[in-house]
Formats: structure tokens, C-alpha cells, sequence
């Protein structure tokens, strides 16, 4: 019995001991180096890797068919085109990125002359851009430049049997790179006339590369549908190549804009090497293809697709190098953007994007520190941002306590209300339509819009051209040639919007007093075609609703779906809605032409929706669209934009501003709304990401504590009845 009571003791005490094992356990592990909820493994957190999210899967990865910002937050840091925006300075600055320098235009006349840079339009046949790039740019490592002892290409030629087993491109064992050629630039450019790829910018290119629509077209003849066709073996006449790094493209008449174009991934190099082997049978049913793979020169290279978890660039080890900016704007010394002058880029080894669907966990794991940056979005705005009396944007001392900054920038785009010029009611040039237009501009009150459903996130325009574009008026001081004077009177030395007797006053000489016509005494009835949907654009809705009630108007919304409104766009069958146009360039061409007679969109399938055509205006076009920026340039933009805001095909609406939330261990931030190349200027400091990860996700481990407290206190009275049992019987 003696041996009994011992065991039984011994097992009370090992219970006991292992309770306390646990709990010494517990206690342990709330101080180790990381928090115990942290999603990235040990080895990535503690190494130079920013950590970002993506919320839609990237279509496109093709630099010949992607046009999506959520495409390009990738290519653009795998693809080298040959310019680049300057990442510090303001207005956008285009400098050199494959190319070693800015092309300038020969200009050359119909006898084959050469003409000076100033030359007119109409005097101009052809220009020539001369493109030298930059030797030593060499290829990420990639199985389509691998090669065999003999220098023989190991995988051109696959058979179905060799492909067996193969799933990722990381199946394939070797790898190999080269340099890039200008040969690899007019490879590219020839893809984007291949018609079997529906380059977004091939008609526009079209227009303007010599002999590039006659080469789509003799692909078509040559089976350029099927399976892969070597593009160096057609000739395209615009594009010549002129030595190994050197090569020309001709382009009709006169068009400066081709520059920004050159900015672009769509003219970055491509290998022939990787249309081929891309080409393949049984590559694509795998999912092994341009979309899915890209072969850049640039600093990042895709080294992880899983779009249904993470996306992962990591440094490209052939990387031909390039150094941070010496110089930017007066403020970025003091801002400390200057702070990485000439160091090599990229700066950091590698970003992880993780897929995050929803809005909620996204945002909640910024605020615990495990993703850098962060956009706001309507429901967390709130919890991040404050107005101040002035109207000025400032944290909240939630974001203030955890060193949370923001980054703030008006984007180069446009959100506009448009009238259907093409509609007998609401559109033409006849004077009591253009009151009406104008009272109703006066009416639908933008700042009230952008304060209700933007969080504020927006500025009125005046025009069509926002802030930081060349011939935009509008600043922060706005200064009175800023002002729409049609809607706004200066007051104090800002804009006030009219009152709405004088709108009711316009309306008066439109014919519609008090919203009723004068010849009819029927009420004014207009249509608002709307492709929204959901509970956010019912309030939208209604508030359009009212603010054309305030005129005696009523307003009747037709909401449909997308192809269904942009049917009614194209048969110019509406009459008022919303659209919006983001820059694809910063010029002021690229806004203008929206409102261009030629551009209409019911006879000429153009981009201008509300179909406006004013000879005035369209001839100040033509002569501006070509012109450098100038005095010159400027002075006619300015007559074009009073000519705009006196007929108000648009109500101006709004330019949407961006909101950004970045923790102080992430450098170098500075929105650029043009380049999208921008992934190797940034700076993280995983020493410091670390420790507030730490101290913000601390673990909750009281609950544990209890349940082991009450285990450990129940075990006490069991083992005393036992031993008194024990003890019993021994008796």
C-alpha cells in the first residue's frame, strides 16, 4: 500500500509539474522576437522584404496586351521601356530608363527635307525618333534563353513527352539570359500590330507608325493567327533597326505625344526567344505563357504566381543596375527623399503581395503592422482621417500613437457629369439650351458630392484638365483664372458657387421657368442613364435627383448595366450621365480630345461621349495638339477652356485625390501618378517593422492561464479523495 500512496503523489506531481511546464511555456513564448498571429514566416519578415496586398487577380502580364493598373503594379518593375518619369520631380518629368537619352524628332517634309523642331503641323510628313539604348542590359534568368553545351536552345523543341511533369515554369531545371538588343524593342513593337493579340493601343499606333497597319494585315495573310510566326522574318517599314543598339521609327505627320508612349511597357524589349518558346505546344493548357510569365531586364523579377494566395518579385540577379535620383523638388531634401541620392537601386530584395479580397482583414493587418502601406478606404476612413476648420487632411491620434504618415495627391483624372450634345432638349449651340446647361451646372453642388460619398476625397474642377497638367489654371491658391466663372464668383479671394436664384434665373431664359416650359407649361423631364448598382449608388441617385429638383426639374434615372450603357453612349440615345477619364499621359492633349468634334462618339466611334463639336474650338485643337508646351500652347488652351465652360458640354464634376497610409519604417514615399515603376525606390527597415509587430500584437494568453488554473485547482480536491481512500483501505 506504501508503493500506492508513492505512485499516487508521483502522478499528482506530474500533473501538477506539467500544468506549470505549460504555463512557464506560455509565458515564454508572449516574450519571444515575434508576435505569435504573424502571417509571413520568420525568414522573410526579418529579411529587406516589403509586404504589400493585391485584392484582383492580374489578366494580363503581357507588356503587349496589358493596359490595367493592377497589371502594372507588377510589369512595370519586370519591363524596361526606353523612358521612365522622373520619380522626384514636378510637373512629370520623362527621362531616360533603357534608352541613354530623350529622343528628339527629325521632322522631314514631303520632298524628304528636314524641317526644324518649330515647324508647322501641316508643313510636316514624317518624324523620325532615333532610339539608342543602353548596352549591357541583360535578361532575368529564364529556361527560353537557356542553352546546351553546343549552344543549342534546350527548349525550343519540347515534345508532349518531355513536357510531363512540368506545371511552372520553375519545372524547368536551367536557365540562361542575354543581352537586349535593339532588335528585342522592334520585336515588341511588331507584336503590337500581331493581330492575334489585341494590343490595346494598336489602333492608335496605327495612325502614326508608318507601315504598321500593313504589317497586321500581312500577318493575317501569313497565318499570323495560328501557331508561332518569327516576326523578324516581316519587315514593318516604319521601324528600321540601325545597328545593335540602335534603331528608328517613323511616324506620319507631326505628333510630340509618341514620347510619353515610349514611357510605356508596351514598347518594352522582348526577346524572340520567349515568343517562341511561349509558343509551344501544351505550354499554354499549363498556363506557361506571357500572361502568366513575364521575361523583363528590369529590377524585379516575378519569382512567385500564385494569385490565389501571393505574388512574390524578387531581384533580378542580372540586373544592369541604376542609382536613386541626386536631385528632385526643393522640399524632398527636407522631406528626407534625398536621403537614398545615388545609392544603387533596387532598394529592397523582394515584395510579397498577398491576396486580400476583402476590405476588413486588409485593413486590420496593416494596423497590426504586418503590410506597409495601406490605401483608406470608406469604411475604415473614419478611423485614419480628420478634417481640419481649413479643410486640411490630418491623422487621427490613433494613426499619430502607432507613427502612421499619409501621403496625399489629386490624380490625373477627371470624374465628369455629361450632357448629350446630340440631344435636341439638353445638347446643341442654340442659346436657351446652353442656359440650361449652365443652371444645372450651378445646381448639382460637387462640393456637397465629394464631402458625402468621398470622405472628401476629391477637388472641384473648373476644367478639363487637372491639377499638374501643362495648361491647367487651377492651383491651390485658386487664383481667379483658375475659376469656372460660369458657376463661380470669387468672394474673399476664393470661389464661391452661384446661387441658386441665378440658376433658376438661367433656367428662366432657357424657356423653363420654374422648371416648367414657357411654351407647354409641362415640367422639364430629363433622363439619367447610370450603370451603378447597390445601396451606395441608390443614395448617389437620389442625390443627383434632388439637386436637379431644387430647378423644378425631374430627373428620371435609367439604370442599366455597363454594355447596356455604354450601347446607349455609342447610339447617342441619353441624355445626362457620370463618366470619368484617367490620363494615359500627362499632357493636355489627352484630355482635350474628349471634347474634339472628330472624336464624337455616335458618328465616329470616338472617345468624346457627350459628342460636342464646336468649329472654334476643334480648329484651336488641331493646332494646339502637336505644339511643345509654351507660352504659345498655353494661351490657346486657355481660349479653348473658356470656350468649353461658356458651352458646358460637361459640369466639371471633381478630380479624385488619392489617400495613402505608409508606418515610418517605409521610405521613400512620394505618389507619382504617372510612372508606375516606382517598387525600387522604396526603403523598409525590418528591425524597426519587427518591434512595433511586437508590441502591437501582444498575445492574450490570460484566457489559457485561467482554464489551466481551474484544471490545475480541480485536480487538488480528486487527488485528496484518493488518498484518503488510499489510505482508508489500508487501514
Amino acid at each position: 500500500m506504501a508503493r500506492r500512496e508513492w505512485s499516487s503523489a508521483t502522478n499528482a506531481g506530474r500533473v501538477v509539474g506539467l500544468l506549470f511546464a505549460v504555463l512557464l511555456l506560455l509565458a515564454l513564448s508572449g516574450c519571444g522576437e515575434r508576435a505569435w498571429n504573424a502571417p509571413h514566416p520568420t525568414r522573410e519578415a526579418n529579411s529587406n522584404t516589403l509586404f504589400s496586398s493585391f485584392s484582383e487577380r492580374p489578366k494580363h502580364l503581357d507588356p503587349a496586351r496589358s493596359y490595367a493598373a493592377n497589371e502594372y503594379a507588377f510589369i512595370a518593375q519586370i519591363y524596361e521601356p526606353p523612358l521612365q518619369y522622373h520619380f522626384l520631380k514636378r510637373p512629370y518629368q520623362l527621362v531616360p530608363l533603357a534608352a541613354g537619352q530623350v529622343p528628339v524628332p527629325q521632322l522631314i517634309d514631303r520632298a524628304g527635307n528636314p524641317l526644324p523642331a518649330d515647324a508647322p503641323a501641316d508643313q510636316v510628313a514624317f518624324s523620325d525618333y532615333e532610339i539608342r539604348i543602353k548596352p549591357d542590359m541583360r535578361y532575368q534568368p529564364h529556361p527560353a534563353l537557356a542553352k546546351d553545351a553546343d549552344g543549342a536552345y534546350r527548349y525550343h523543341r519540347l515534345t508532349e513527352e518531355q513536357l510531363q511533369g512540368v506545371n511552372i515554369l520553375a519545372d524547368f531545371p536551367e536557365t540562361g539570359t542575354r543581352e537586349a538588343t535593339a532588335e528585342d524593342f522592334i520585336y515588341q513593337i511588331k507584336r503590337l500590330a500581331n493581330p492575334r493579340l489585341h494590343s490595346p493601343i494598336a489602333s492608335i499606333m496605327g495612325e502614326y507608325i508608318v507601315g504598321f497597319n500593313e504589317f497586321g494585315r500581312e500577318l493575317v495573310d501569313a497565318g499570323g493567327n495560328g501557331d508561332f510566326i518569327d516576326l523578324r522574318q516581316y519587315r514593318m517599314a516604319g521601324v528600321t533597326q540601325l545597328d545593335r543598339y540602335r534603331f528608328k521609327v517613323r511616324l506620319r505627320g507631326k505628333y510630340p505625344q509618341f514620347v510619353y508612349w515610349l514611357a510605356m511597357t508596351f514598347f518594352a524589349p522582348m526577346p524572340w526567344e520567349a515568343d517562341l518558346f511561349y509558343s509551344q505546344p501544351g505550354m499554354d493548357k499549363r498556363n506557361i505563357n506571357l500572361n502568366w510569365y513575364p521575361i523583363g531586364t528590369g529590377p524585379f523579377m516575378l519569382a512567385e504566381n500564385n494569385p490565389n494566395l501571393r505574388m512574390v518579385l524578387s531581384r533580378n540577379p542580372n540586373f544592369h543596375g541604376e542609382a536613386y535620383p541626386t536631385e528632385g523638388e526643393p522640399e524632398d531634401g527636407e522631406n528626407g527623399m534625398l536621403d537614398d541620392a545615388g545609392k544603387p537601386l533596387p532598394l529592397i530584395d523582394k515584395a510579397v503581395y498577398s491576396l486580400e479580397k476583402e476590405v476588413i482583414p486588409r485593413w486590420n493587418k496593416f494596423l497590426q503592422g504586418y503590410y506597409d502601406t495601406s490605401g483608406v478606404s470608406s469604411d475604415s476612413f473614419d478611423q485614419a482621417v480628420r478634417f481640419g476648420t481649413g479643410g486640411e487632411a490630418n491623422l487621427t491620434q490613433e494613426m499619430q500613437e502607432r507613427n502612421i504618415q499619409l501621403a496625399t495627391a489629386v490624380e490625373t483624372s477627371i470624374f465628369y457629369l455629361g450632357f448629350n450634345m446630340a440631344d435636341p432638349v439638353i445638347g446643341g449651340d442654340s442659346e436657351e439650351n446652353r442656359y440650361l446647361r449652365q443652371a444645372i451646372s450651378i445646381a448639382v453642388n460637387f462640393e456637397e458630392y465629394i464631402s458625402i460619398f468621398l470622405n472628401g476625397r476629391g477637388v472641384v474642377a473648373h476644367g478639363p484638365l487637372p491639377v499638374g497638367i501643362f495648361g491647367s489654371r487651377q492651383s491651390s491658391d485658386q487664383s481667379p483664372e483658375g475659376i469656372n466663372p460660369v458657376v463661380y464668383d470669387m468672394e474673399n479671394g476664393r470661389p464661391r458657387r452661384k446661387s441658386l436664384q441665378e440658376a433658376r434665373a438661367l433656367m428662366a431664359k432657357a424657356g423653363y421657368p420654374n422648371g416648367k416650359s414657357a411654351k407647354t407649361g409641362r415640367p422639364l423631364v430629363l433622363n439619367y442613364e447610370s450603370a451603378s448598382a447597390g445601396p451606395d449608388s441608390k443614395a448617389q441617385l437620389n442625390w443627383m435627383r434632388k439637386q436637379l429638383n431644387q430647378l423644378g426639374i425631374q430627373l428620371v434615372i435609367r439604370a442599366t448595366d455597363y454594355n447596356r450603357f455604354q450601347e446607349k453612349l455609342r447610339k447617342g440615345t441619353g441624355q445626362l450621365f457620370m463618366f470619368g477619364w484617367n490620363a494615359d499621359y500627362p499632357d493636355p492633349e489627352n484630355f482635350l480630345f474628349l471634347l474634339y468634334g472628330p472624336n464624337g462618339k455616335v458618328e465616329h466611334a470616338g472617345e468624346n461621349a457627350v459628342n460636342y463639336d464646336n468649329p472654334e474650338f476643334n480648329a484651336l485643337f488641331d493646332r494646339m495638339k502637336n505644339m511643345e508646351n509654351s507660352p504659345q500652347r498655353q494661351q490657346i488652351i486657355d481660349r479653348m477652356v473658356d470656350i468649353l465652360r461658356h458651352d458646358a458640354p460637361w459640369i466639371w464634376g471633381f478630380y479624385p485625390k488619392s489617400f495613402s497610409l505608409y508606418h515610418d519604417w517605409y521610405g521613400n514615399v512620394k505618389p507619382n501618378l504617372m510612372a508606375n515603376n516606382t517598387l525600387k525606390y522604396k526603403r523598409v527597415d525590418p528591425g524597426t517593422r519587427n518591434a512595433n509587430q511586437q508590441s502591437w500584437n501582444p498575445p492574450i494568453v490570460w484566457p489559457l492561464n485561467l482554464l489551466l488554473l481551474l484544471l490545475l485547482a480541480s485536480t487538488v480536491p480528486a487527488v485528496l479523495v484518493y488518498r484518503r481512500h488510499e489510505r482508508s483501505a489500508a487501514r
